[in-house]
Protein backbone atom coordinates (compact mmCIF):
# COMPACT_ATOMS: atom_id res chain seq x y z
CA UNK A 1 0.00 0.00 0.00
CA UNK A 2 1.18 3.97 -1.07
CA UNK A 3 0.60 5.68 2.27
CA UNK A 4 2.77 8.51 1.15
CA UNK A 5 3.98 10.50 -1.65
CA UNK A 6 6.40 13.49 -1.47
CA UNK A 7 7.11 15.44 -4.57
CA UNK A 8 9.72 18.44 -4.42
CA UNK A 9 11.07 20.88 -7.34
CA UNK A 10 9.30 18.29 -10.09
CA UNK A 11 7.57 20.17 -13.15
CA UNK A 12 5.07 22.76 -11.90
CA UNK A 13 5.22 21.25 -8.13
CA UNK A 14 7.78 23.13 -5.83
CA UNK A 15 6.47 20.78 -2.63
CA UNK A 16 3.38 18.67 -1.81
CA UNK A 17 3.24 16.10 0.44
CA UNK A 18 -0.12 13.38 0.12
CA UNK A 19 -1.10 10.44 2.57
CA UNK A 20 -3.23 8.04 1.10
CA UNK A 21 -5.84 5.86 2.28
CA UNK A 22 -5.65 2.00 2.33
CA UNK A 23 -9.04 2.05 0.37
CA UNK A 24 -10.37 4.38 -2.45
CA UNK A 25 -8.63 7.30 -3.43
CA UNK A 26 -9.98 9.68 -5.85
CA UNK A 27 -7.87 13.08 -7.54
CA UNK A 28 -9.79 15.32 -9.27
CA UNK A 29 -9.26 18.88 -10.45
CA UNK A 30 -9.61 21.14 -13.34
CA UNK A 31 -7.76 20.42 -17.08
CA UNK A 32 -4.19 21.29 -16.45
CA UNK A 33 -3.91 21.44 -13.00
CA UNK A 34 -1.49 18.77 -12.96
CA UNK A 35 -3.44 15.76 -12.05
CA UNK A 36 -0.89 14.21 -14.90
CA UNK A 37 2.08 15.52 -13.71
CA UNK A 38 1.40 13.62 -10.16
CA UNK A 39 1.28 10.47 -12.30
CA UNK A 40 4.63 11.22 -13.94
CA UNK A 41 6.30 12.25 -10.44
CA UNK A 42 4.86 8.20 -9.47
CA UNK A 43 6.65 6.96 -12.67
CA UNK A 44 10.08 8.25 -11.12
CA UNK A 45 10.26 6.08 -8.56
CA UNK A 46 8.59 3.20 -10.42
CA UNK A 47 11.76 2.98 -12.78
CA UNK A 48 11.18 5.57 -15.48
CA UNK A 49 13.58 7.83 -17.38
CA UNK A 50 14.55 11.18 -15.77
CA UNK A 51 14.72 13.99 -17.25
CA UNK A 52 16.51 17.34 -15.95
CA UNK A 53 13.91 19.67 -18.10
CA UNK A 54 11.14 18.52 -15.19
CA UNK A 55 12.95 20.46 -12.85
CA UNK A 56 11.07 23.40 -11.39
CA UNK A 57 14.10 25.07 -10.39
CA UNK A 58 18.03 24.76 -11.54
CA UNK A 59 19.15 25.87 -7.98
CA UNK A 60 17.69 22.49 -5.84
CA UNK A 61 17.49 18.85 -6.53
CA UNK A 62 14.38 16.95 -7.75
CA UNK A 63 13.02 14.65 -5.08
CA UNK A 64 10.20 12.09 -5.25
CA UNK A 65 9.55 10.00 -1.89
CA UNK A 66 7.04 7.46 -2.06
CA UNK A 67 6.43 5.09 1.70
CA UNK A 68 4.78 1.72 1.38
CA UNK A 69 3.53 -0.29 4.03
CA UNK A 70 4.41 -3.61 2.92
CA UNK A 71 3.34 -5.86 5.67
CA UNK A 72 1.57 -9.04 3.93
CA UNK A 73 3.43 -8.54 0.82
CA UNK A 74 5.92 -11.44 0.71
CA UNK A 75 7.46 -11.20 -2.48
CA UNK A 76 8.28 -7.56 -1.59
CA UNK A 77 10.17 -8.66 1.73
CA UNK A 78 12.06 -11.56 -0.03
CA UNK A 79 13.20 -9.17 -2.78
CA UNK A 80 14.25 -6.82 0.16
CA UNK A 81 16.06 -9.73 1.83
CA UNK A 82 17.72 -10.73 -1.41
CA UNK A 83 19.29 -8.15 -2.07
CA UNK A 84 20.35 -7.11 1.25
CA UNK A 85 18.12 -3.45 1.61
CA UNK A 86 16.68 -4.48 5.20
CA UNK A 87 13.21 -5.50 6.25
CA UNK A 88 10.47 -3.51 7.80
CA UNK A 89 6.77 -3.11 7.36
CA UNK A 90 7.37 0.42 6.08
CA UNK A 91 9.49 0.21 2.57
CA UNK A 92 10.85 3.96 1.04
CA UNK A 93 11.61 4.01 -2.02
CA UNK A 94 13.00 7.70 -3.44
CA UNK A 95 14.25 9.16 -7.01
CA UNK A 96 16.49 12.29 -7.04
CA UNK A 97 17.67 14.17 -10.14
CA UNK A 98 20.53 16.86 -9.85
CA UNK A 99 20.19 19.63 -11.86
CA UNK A 100 22.60 18.89 -14.36
CA UNK A 101 20.08 15.27 -14.80
CA UNK A 102 22.37 12.84 -12.93
CA UNK A 103 19.48 10.72 -11.49
CA UNK A 104 19.94 8.63 -8.35
CA UNK A 105 17.32 5.58 -6.93
CA UNK A 106 17.27 4.61 -3.52
CA UNK A 107 15.86 1.48 -1.37
CA UNK A 108 15.46 2.27 2.39
CA UNK A 109 18.37 5.23 1.83
CA UNK A 110 20.55 2.38 -0.03
CA UNK A 111 21.42 3.35 -3.34
CA UNK A 112 19.73 1.07 -5.95
CA UNK A 113 19.74 0.92 -9.97
CA UNK A 114 16.74 1.67 -12.19
CA UNK A 115 16.59 -1.97 -13.11
CA UNK A 116 15.95 -2.87 -9.10
CA UNK A 117 13.73 -0.10 -8.72
CA UNK A 118 11.24 -1.16 -11.78
CA UNK A 119 11.61 -4.75 -10.23
CA UNK A 120 10.29 -3.65 -6.93
CA UNK A 121 7.93 -1.13 -8.10
CA UNK A 122 6.19 -4.01 -10.35
CA UNK A 123 5.49 -5.64 -6.85
CA UNK A 124 4.00 -2.62 -5.26
CA UNK A 125 2.23 -0.07 -7.92
CA UNK A 126 0.15 -1.51 -10.87
CA UNK A 127 -0.20 1.57 -12.84
CA UNK A 128 -2.92 2.22 -15.50
CA UNK A 129 -2.79 5.02 -18.17
CA UNK A 130 -4.07 5.65 -21.54
CA UNK A 131 -2.56 3.31 -23.72
CA UNK A 132 -0.82 1.91 -21.78
CA UNK A 133 -2.35 -1.65 -20.79
CA UNK A 134 0.71 -3.73 -22.24
CA UNK A 135 -0.16 -6.29 -19.08
CA UNK A 136 -3.59 -7.39 -20.00
CA UNK A 137 -2.40 -8.27 -23.48
CA UNK A 138 0.55 -10.55 -21.60
CA UNK A 139 0.57 -14.31 -22.07
CA UNK A 140 2.09 -15.00 -18.11
CA UNK A 141 -0.75 -12.55 -17.20
CA UNK A 142 -3.97 -13.85 -18.61
CA UNK A 143 -2.74 -17.13 -17.35
CA UNK A 144 -2.42 -15.68 -14.06
CA UNK A 145 -5.84 -15.06 -14.46
CA UNK A 146 -7.37 -18.32 -15.33
CA UNK A 147 -5.55 -19.80 -12.84
CA UNK A 148 -6.25 -17.65 -10.02
CA UNK A 149 -10.34 -17.92 -10.81
CA UNK A 150 -9.36 -21.87 -11.21
CA UNK A 151 -7.35 -22.22 -7.64
CA UNK A 152 -4.13 -23.34 -9.54
CA UNK A 153 -1.86 -22.02 -6.55
CA UNK A 154 -0.77 -25.06 -5.02
CA UNK A 155 -1.04 -27.17 -7.77
CA UNK A 156 1.12 -24.72 -10.16
CA UNK A 157 3.54 -24.89 -7.59
CA UNK A 158 4.14 -28.33 -7.45
CA UNK A 159 4.09 -28.39 -10.82
CA UNK A 160 6.58 -25.33 -11.27
CA UNK A 161 9.15 -27.41 -8.67
CA UNK A 162 8.66 -30.46 -10.46
CA UNK A 163 8.85 -29.28 -14.33
CA UNK A 164 12.58 -27.70 -12.50
CA UNK A 165 13.67 -31.16 -11.64
CA UNK A 166 12.71 -32.64 -15.09
CA UNK A 167 14.27 -30.03 -17.24
CA UNK A 168 17.43 -30.70 -14.78
CA UNK A 169 17.23 -34.44 -15.53
CA UNK A 170 17.11 -33.71 -18.87
CA UNK A 171 20.47 -31.43 -18.88
CA UNK A 172 22.01 -34.45 -17.14
CA UNK A 173 20.63 -36.72 -19.84
CA UNK A 174 22.11 -34.45 -22.68
CA UNK A 175 25.15 -33.90 -20.92
CA UNK A 176 26.10 -37.74 -20.77
CA UNK A 177 24.90 -38.50 -24.09
CA UNK A 178 27.08 -35.93 -24.90
CA UNK A 179 29.99 -36.95 -23.67
CA UNK A 180 29.19 -40.62 -24.50
CA UNK A 181 29.56 -39.41 -28.07
CA UNK A 182 33.10 -37.81 -27.32
CA UNK A 183 34.10 -41.07 -24.93
CA UNK A 184 33.19 -43.37 -28.18
CA UNK A 185 35.26 -40.95 -30.03
CA UNK A 186 38.57 -40.98 -27.84
CA UNK A 187 38.35 -44.46 -26.65
CA UNK A 188 40.77 -45.65 -29.11
CA UNK A 189 43.09 -43.31 -28.36
CA UNK A 190 42.66 -43.71 -24.52
CA UNK A 191 43.14 -46.98 -24.18
CA UNK A 192 46.09 -47.13 -26.33
CA UNK A 193 47.61 -44.49 -24.00
CA UNK A 194 46.34 -46.01 -21.07
CA UNK A 195 48.14 -49.59 -22.14
CA UNK A 196 51.56 -47.90 -23.33
CA UNK A 197 52.00 -46.37 -19.33
CA UNK A 198 50.33 -50.08 -18.20
CA UNK A 199 53.51 -51.98 -19.99
CA UNK A 200 55.66 -49.55 -18.87
CA UNK A 201 54.77 -50.24 -15.43
CA UNK A 202 56.48 -47.67 -13.51
CA UNK A 203 57.01 -47.62 -9.71
CA UNK A 204 56.46 -44.63 -7.68
CA UNK A 205 59.64 -42.27 -8.33
CA UNK A 206 61.47 -45.27 -10.33
CA UNK A 207 62.81 -43.18 -13.31
CA UNK A 208 64.54 -40.26 -10.69
CA UNK A 209 65.52 -43.49 -8.85
CA UNK A 210 66.87 -45.13 -11.34
CA UNK A 211 69.06 -41.40 -12.66
CA UNK A 212 70.50 -41.51 -9.73
CA UNK A 213 71.70 -45.02 -10.08
CA UNK A 214 72.60 -44.49 -13.42
CA UNK A 215 75.37 -41.23 -12.56
CA UNK A 216 76.60 -43.82 -9.72
CA UNK A 217 77.44 -46.96 -12.14
CA UNK A 218 78.76 -44.54 -14.85
CA UNK A 219 81.25 -42.93 -12.24
CA UNK A 220 81.82 -45.91 -10.79
CA UNK A 221 85.85 -46.79 -11.21
CA UNK A 222 85.99 -42.77 -9.75
CA UNK A 223 83.98 -43.32 -6.63
CA UNK A 224 85.61 -46.52 -5.80
CA UNK A 225 88.80 -44.80 -5.67
CA UNK A 226 87.82 -42.66 -3.57
CA UNK A 227 86.64 -44.63 -1.39
CA UNK A 228 89.60 -47.10 -1.17
CA UNK A 229 91.96 -43.60 -0.74
CA UNK A 230 89.48 -42.71 2.37
CA UNK A 231 89.55 -46.01 4.34
CA UNK A 232 92.98 -46.32 3.42
CA UNK A 233 93.73 -42.99 5.20
CA UNK A 234 91.69 -43.83 8.42
CA UNK A 235 92.59 -47.62 9.18
CA UNK A 236 95.07 -48.97 6.99
CA UNK A 237 97.90 -46.47 5.83
CA UNK A 238 101.27 -46.57 7.98
CA UNK A 239 100.25 -44.06 10.30
CA UNK A 240 96.02 -44.43 10.13
CA UNK A 241 94.29 -41.54 11.51
CA UNK A 242 92.15 -43.52 13.42
CA UNK A 243 95.31 -45.14 15.44
CA UNK A 244 97.37 -41.42 15.59
CA UNK A 245 93.77 -40.32 17.29
CA UNK A 246 94.01 -43.26 19.59
CA UNK A 247 97.98 -42.24 20.91
CA UNK A 248 96.93 -38.76 21.21
CA UNK A 249 94.32 -40.19 23.76
CA UNK A 250 96.62 -42.38 25.09
CA UNK A 251 99.14 -39.88 26.40
CA UNK A 252 97.13 -37.27 26.97
CA UNK A 253 95.37 -39.28 29.37
CA UNK A 254 98.54 -39.07 31.85
CA UNK A 255 97.83 -35.45 32.36
CA UNK A 256 94.11 -35.57 32.81
CA UNK A 257 93.98 -34.95 36.36
CA UNK A 258 95.70 -32.38 36.19
CA UNK A 259 93.40 -29.52 34.39
CA UNK A 260 89.86 -29.84 33.94
CA UNK A 261 90.11 -28.73 30.52
CA UNK A 262 92.16 -30.95 29.40
CA UNK A 263 89.71 -33.84 30.41
CA UNK A 264 87.35 -32.60 28.60
CA UNK A 265 89.52 -32.48 25.20
CA UNK A 266 90.20 -36.12 25.46
CA UNK A 267 86.79 -37.00 25.86
CA UNK A 268 86.38 -35.25 22.49
CA UNK A 269 89.56 -36.74 20.74
CA UNK A 270 87.76 -40.15 22.00
CA UNK A 271 84.42 -39.52 20.29
CA UNK A 272 86.00 -38.13 17.79
CA UNK A 273 87.83 -41.57 16.82
CA UNK A 274 85.16 -43.50 17.29
CA UNK A 275 83.28 -41.65 15.14
CA UNK A 276 86.22 -41.70 12.28
CA UNK A 277 86.19 -45.53 13.22
CA UNK A 278 82.83 -45.57 12.36
CA UNK A 279 82.60 -43.72 8.96
CA UNK A 280 85.98 -45.89 8.06
CA UNK A 281 83.58 -48.94 8.30
CA UNK A 282 80.63 -47.76 6.57
CA UNK A 283 83.03 -46.22 3.27
CA UNK A 284 84.57 -49.74 3.26
CA UNK A 285 80.75 -51.12 2.90
CA UNK A 286 80.19 -48.92 0.53
CA UNK A 287 83.51 -49.71 -1.90
CA UNK A 288 81.91 -53.46 -1.43
CA UNK A 289 78.64 -52.06 -3.06
CA UNK A 290 80.15 -49.77 -5.92
CA UNK A 291 81.07 -51.93 -8.84
CA UNK A 292 81.00 -51.06 -12.36
CA UNK A 293 77.83 -53.55 -14.13
CA UNK A 294 77.49 -52.65 -17.90
CA UNK A 295 74.46 -54.99 -18.56
CA UNK A 296 72.94 -52.97 -15.63
CA UNK A 297 73.73 -49.45 -17.01
CA UNK A 298 71.95 -50.95 -19.93
CA UNK A 299 69.00 -51.93 -18.22
CA UNK A 300 68.94 -48.58 -16.98
CA UNK A 301 69.26 -46.46 -19.83
CA UNK A 302 66.43 -48.37 -21.64
CA UNK A 303 64.38 -48.14 -18.90
CA UNK A 304 64.90 -44.40 -18.83
CA UNK A 305 64.83 -43.70 -22.51
CA UNK A 306 60.71 -45.84 -22.58
CA UNK A 307 60.25 -43.00 -18.97
CA UNK A 308 61.48 -40.03 -21.06
CA UNK A 309 59.60 -40.57 -24.40
CA UNK A 310 56.69 -41.12 -22.57
CA UNK A 311 56.95 -37.76 -20.36
CA UNK A 312 57.87 -35.91 -23.45
CA UNK A 313 54.71 -37.39 -25.12
CA UNK A 314 52.27 -36.06 -22.08
CA UNK A 315 54.49 -33.09 -21.40
CA UNK A 316 55.09 -34.16 -17.84
CA UNK A 317 58.42 -34.29 -15.99
CA UNK A 318 58.17 -36.71 -13.19
CA UNK A 319 57.32 -40.28 -12.52
CA UNK A 320 54.59 -39.14 -10.67
CA UNK A 321 52.92 -37.02 -13.03
CA UNK A 322 52.87 -40.06 -15.44
CA UNK A 323 51.27 -42.14 -12.85
CA UNK A 324 48.48 -39.51 -12.62
CA UNK A 325 47.88 -39.58 -16.48
CA UNK A 326 47.73 -42.99 -15.90
CA UNK A 327 45.17 -42.91 -13.16
CA UNK A 328 42.98 -40.29 -15.51
CA UNK A 329 42.95 -42.65 -18.08
CA UNK A 330 42.06 -45.45 -16.27
CA UNK A 331 39.09 -43.32 -15.36
CA UNK A 332 37.99 -42.67 -18.55
CA UNK A 333 38.12 -46.32 -19.38
CA UNK A 334 35.48 -46.71 -16.83
CA UNK A 335 33.46 -43.89 -17.24
CA UNK A 336 32.94 -45.64 -20.86
CA UNK A 337 32.22 -48.90 -19.26
CA UNK A 338 29.92 -46.83 -16.57
CA UNK A 339 28.06 -44.46 -18.70
CA UNK A 340 25.69 -46.20 -20.41
CA UNK A 341 24.04 -47.51 -16.83
CA UNK A 342 23.80 -44.05 -15.68
CA UNK A 343 22.24 -43.09 -19.52
CA UNK A 344 19.60 -45.51 -18.88
CA UNK A 345 18.95 -44.75 -15.15
CA UNK A 346 18.80 -40.83 -16.01
CA UNK A 347 16.21 -41.81 -18.87
CA UNK A 348 14.30 -43.46 -16.28
CA UNK A 349 14.24 -40.44 -14.09
CA UNK A 350 13.00 -38.61 -16.94
CA UNK A 351 10.60 -40.77 -18.07
CA UNK A 352 9.06 -41.01 -14.77
CA UNK A 353 9.46 -37.35 -14.17
CA UNK A 354 7.61 -36.60 -17.42
CA UNK A 355 5.02 -38.91 -16.73
CA UNK A 356 4.14 -36.95 -13.66
CA UNK A 357 4.48 -33.75 -15.02
CA UNK A 358 1.94 -34.58 -17.98
CA UNK A 359 -0.60 -35.63 -15.37
CA UNK A 360 -0.34 -32.34 -13.67
CA UNK A 361 -0.28 -30.63 -16.51
CA UNK A 362 -3.23 -31.96 -18.14
CA UNK A 363 -4.81 -31.19 -14.28
CA UNK A 364 -4.20 -27.65 -14.65
CA UNK A 365 -5.70 -27.70 -18.18
CA UNK A 366 -8.89 -28.99 -17.07
CA UNK A 367 -9.49 -26.35 -14.48
CA UNK A 368 -8.24 -23.49 -16.52
CA UNK A 369 -11.12 -24.78 -19.63
CA UNK A 370 -13.59 -25.15 -16.52
CA UNK A 371 -13.32 -21.82 -15.43
CA UNK A 372 -13.53 -20.16 -19.18
CA UNK A 373 -17.45 -19.79 -19.66
CA UNK A 374 -18.15 -18.37 -16.31
CA UNK A 375 -14.75 -15.53 -17.03
CA UNK A 376 -16.50 -14.43 -20.55
CA UNK A 377 -19.91 -14.27 -19.19
CA UNK A 378 -18.66 -12.43 -15.74
CA UNK A 379 -16.11 -10.17 -17.65
CA UNK A 380 -18.86 -9.16 -20.93
CA UNK A 381 -21.62 -8.46 -18.11
CA UNK A 382 -19.18 -6.34 -16.27
CA UNK A 383 -18.21 -4.60 -19.78
CA UNK A 384 -21.91 -3.76 -20.75
CA UNK A 385 -22.08 -2.18 -17.02
CA UNK A 386 -19.33 -0.02 -17.56
CA UNK A 387 -20.05 1.49 -21.10
CA UNK A 388 -18.72 -1.52 -23.57
CA UNK A 389 -22.47 -3.40 -24.38
CA UNK A 390 -21.38 -4.51 -27.68
CA UNK A 391 -17.64 -5.84 -26.66
CA UNK A 392 -17.03 -9.09 -26.44
CA UNK A 393 -13.74 -11.02 -24.77
CA UNK A 394 -13.53 -14.39 -25.65
CA UNK A 395 -10.44 -16.91 -24.13
CA UNK A 396 -9.04 -19.70 -25.74
CA UNK A 397 -6.62 -22.26 -24.15
CA UNK A 398 -4.98 -24.21 -26.35
CA UNK A 399 -2.89 -27.31 -25.82
CA UNK A 400 1.20 -27.06 -26.87
CA UNK A 401 4.28 -28.85 -25.62
CA UNK A 402 4.88 -29.15 -22.10
CA UNK A 403 6.37 -25.69 -20.70
CA UNK A 404 7.24 -24.12 -17.44
CA UNK A 405 3.41 -23.48 -16.50
CA UNK A 406 1.88 -26.92 -17.76
CA UNK A 407 0.70 -27.15 -21.45
CA UNK A 408 -1.41 -24.39 -22.25
CA UNK A 409 -1.15 -21.41 -24.57
CA UNK A 410 -3.62 -19.07 -23.46
CA UNK A 411 -4.66 -15.87 -25.71
CA UNK A 412 -7.81 -13.66 -24.78
CA UNK A 413 -9.60 -12.07 -28.00
CA UNK A 414 -11.51 -9.20 -28.46
CA UNK A 415 -14.14 -8.19 -30.63
CA UNK A 416 -15.39 -4.32 -29.93
CA UNK A 417 -18.49 -4.35 -32.35
CA UNK A 418 -20.33 -7.70 -32.15
CA UNK A 419 -18.60 -8.57 -35.62
CA UNK A 420 -17.80 -11.74 -34.77
CA UNK A 421 -13.98 -11.20 -35.71
CA UNK A 422 -12.05 -11.79 -32.65
CA UNK A 423 -8.42 -10.50 -32.07
CA UNK A 424 -5.51 -11.05 -29.98
CA UNK A 425 -6.50 -7.55 -27.32
CA UNK A 426 -3.17 -6.36 -28.18
CA UNK A 427 -4.30 -5.17 -31.61
CA UNK A 428 -7.56 -3.98 -31.74
CA UNK A 429 -8.55 -2.89 -28.40
CA UNK A 430 -7.83 1.01 -27.38
CA UNK A 431 -6.59 2.69 -24.55
CA UNK A 432 -9.83 3.54 -23.01
CA UNK A 433 -11.54 0.17 -24.07
CA UNK A 434 -8.30 -1.81 -22.23
CA UNK A 435 -8.07 0.35 -19.26
CA UNK A 436 -11.81 -0.85 -18.76
CA UNK A 437 -11.10 -4.43 -19.43
CA UNK A 438 -8.55 -4.58 -17.19
CA UNK A 439 -10.90 -3.35 -14.21
CA UNK A 440 -13.59 -5.92 -14.75
CA UNK A 441 -10.64 -8.54 -14.92
CA UNK A 442 -9.14 -7.38 -11.81
CA UNK A 443 -12.32 -7.12 -10.41
CA UNK A 444 -12.80 -10.34 -10.86
CA UNK A 445 -9.66 -12.22 -9.56
CA UNK A 446 -9.09 -9.60 -6.51
CA UNK A 447 -9.91 -12.01 -3.99
CA UNK A 448 -7.37 -14.37 -5.49
CA UNK A 449 -4.85 -12.35 -6.53
CA UNK A 450 -2.75 -10.38 -4.04
CA UNK A 451 -2.73 -7.44 -6.55
CA UNK A 452 -0.74 -4.65 -5.92
CA UNK A 453 -2.00 -0.80 -5.25
CA UNK A 454 -4.01 -0.54 -8.20
CA UNK A 455 -3.70 2.90 -10.03
CA UNK A 456 -6.18 4.23 -12.80
CA UNK A 457 -5.16 7.38 -14.85
CA UNK A 458 -8.58 8.80 -16.05
CA UNK A 459 -10.09 5.39 -16.64
CA UNK A 460 -13.07 7.15 -17.02
CA UNK A 461 -12.16 8.02 -20.76
CA UNK A 462 -15.16 8.38 -22.90
CA UNK A 463 -17.76 7.32 -20.76
CA UNK A 464 -20.82 8.87 -18.71
CA UNK A 465 -23.46 8.55 -17.14
CA UNK A 466 -24.37 4.88 -15.48
CA UNK A 467 -21.50 3.59 -17.06
CA UNK A 468 -19.67 5.98 -15.48
CA UNK A 469 -21.46 5.21 -12.56
CA UNK A 470 -20.48 1.23 -12.77
CA UNK A 471 -17.01 1.82 -13.41
CA UNK A 472 -17.24 3.77 -9.64
CA UNK A 473 -18.98 1.09 -8.18
CA UNK A 474 -16.44 -1.80 -9.61
CA UNK A 475 -13.76 0.52 -8.01
CA UNK A 476 -15.37 0.57 -4.66
CA UNK A 477 -16.00 -2.61 -4.56
CA UNK A 478 -12.04 -3.45 -6.00
CA UNK A 479 -11.28 -1.03 -2.94
CA UNK A 480 -12.32 -3.30 -0.21
CA UNK A 481 -9.89 -6.00 -1.25
CA UNK A 482 -6.59 -3.28 -2.43
CA UNK A 483 -5.83 0.21 -2.29
CA UNK A 484 -7.20 2.10 -5.42
CA UNK A 485 -5.88 5.31 -6.40
CA UNK A 486 -8.05 6.66 -9.49
CA UNK A 487 -7.61 10.28 -11.73
CA UNK A 488 -11.38 10.99 -12.64
CA UNK A 489 -12.95 14.10 -14.33
CA UNK A 490 -16.46 11.98 -13.50
CA UNK A 491 -18.85 12.98 -10.72
CA UNK A 492 -20.41 9.74 -10.13
CA UNK A 493 -16.72 7.91 -9.71
CA UNK A 494 -15.68 10.43 -7.62
CA UNK A 495 -18.77 10.15 -5.33
CA UNK A 496 -17.71 6.49 -4.56
CA UNK A 497 -14.41 7.45 -3.13
CA UNK A 498 -13.31 6.69 0.67
CA UNK A 499 -10.38 10.02 0.30
CA UNK A 500 -10.99 13.07 -2.01
CA UNK A 501 -8.32 14.84 -3.66
CA UNK A 502 -8.33 18.06 -5.10
CA UNK A 503 -5.40 19.43 -7.60
CA UNK A 504 -5.17 23.40 -8.25
CA UNK A 505 -2.98 25.92 -9.44
CA UNK A 506 -1.95 28.91 -7.27
CA UNK A 507 0.73 31.50 -7.75
CA UNK A 508 3.15 31.60 -5.64
CA UNK A 509 6.38 34.49 -5.60
CA UNK A 510 5.16 35.25 -8.73
CA UNK A 511 4.93 31.48 -10.45
CA UNK A 512 2.45 28.84 -10.70
CA UNK A 513 2.41 25.99 -8.66
CA UNK A 514 0.69 23.03 -8.59
CA UNK A 515 -0.75 22.00 -4.97
CA UNK A 516 -3.14 19.67 -3.67
CA UNK A 517 -5.76 19.03 -0.95
CA UNK A 518 -7.26 16.97 0.87
CA UNK A 519 -11.55 17.73 0.46
CA UNK A 520 -13.50 17.33 3.68
CA UNK A 521 -17.38 16.32 3.46
CA UNK A 522 -18.54 19.78 2.55
CA UNK A 523 -15.38 20.49 0.02
CA UNK A 524 -16.13 17.25 -1.77
CA UNK A 525 -19.94 18.15 -2.16
CA UNK A 526 -18.91 21.97 -3.85
CA UNK A 527 -16.34 20.24 -5.69
CA UNK A 528 -18.76 17.30 -7.59
CA UNK A 529 -21.17 19.63 -7.99
CA UNK A 530 -18.99 21.81 -10.22
CA UNK A 531 -17.91 18.57 -11.75
CA UNK A 532 -21.94 18.02 -12.63
CA UNK A 533 -22.73 21.58 -13.32
CA UNK A 534 -19.55 23.94 -13.96
CA UNK A 535 -17.98 26.63 -11.29
CA UNK A 536 -21.19 27.96 -9.89
CA UNK A 537 -23.25 24.70 -9.36
CA UNK A 538 -26.80 24.76 -9.25
CA UNK A 539 -28.71 23.92 -5.75
CA UNK A 540 -30.11 20.72 -7.46
CA UNK A 541 -26.33 19.72 -8.75
CA UNK A 542 -25.53 20.30 -4.92
CA UNK A 543 -27.87 18.57 -3.80
CA UNK A 544 -27.41 15.39 -6.59
CA UNK A 545 -23.40 15.55 -5.14
CA UNK A 546 -24.85 15.00 -1.42
CA UNK A 547 -26.50 12.12 -2.75
CA UNK A 548 -24.04 10.57 -4.44
CA UNK A 549 -21.38 10.77 -1.56
CA UNK A 550 -24.13 9.61 0.70
CA UNK A 551 -24.90 6.44 -1.45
Amino acid sequence: MLSKLVIQNYAIIDFIEINFSEHFNIITGETGAGKSILVGALSLILGERADSSSLLSKEKKCFVEGIFNIEKRRNVVKFLNDNDYGEDDELVLRREIAANGKSRGFINDTPANIQQLKQLASMLVDLHQQFDTLELGDSDFQREVLDALAGNERLLAEYIGMYSEWKQTQQQLEALTASKNNFQKELDYNRFLFDELHEANFSENELEDLDNELQLLSNAEEIKMALETSVYELKESEQPIVQTLKQLVNKLSVFASFNANLEEIIKRLQSTQIELADIGNELENLNNDVNYDEQRINFINERLAVGYKLQKKHGVQSTKELLEIKETLQQKLDDVLNIDEAIRSTQNTFDRQLKQLETLAETLSSKRKKVVDAFEKNVNSLLAQVGMPNAVIKVVVSDIALHAFGKNAIEFLFDANKSNRFEPLRKVASGGELSRLMLCIKSLVAEKINLPTLIFDEIDTGISGEAAKQVGVILKQLAKQRQVISITHQPQIAGKADVHFYVYKQVKNDMVNTNIRQLNTDERIQAIAQMLSGEKPTAAAIENAREMIAN
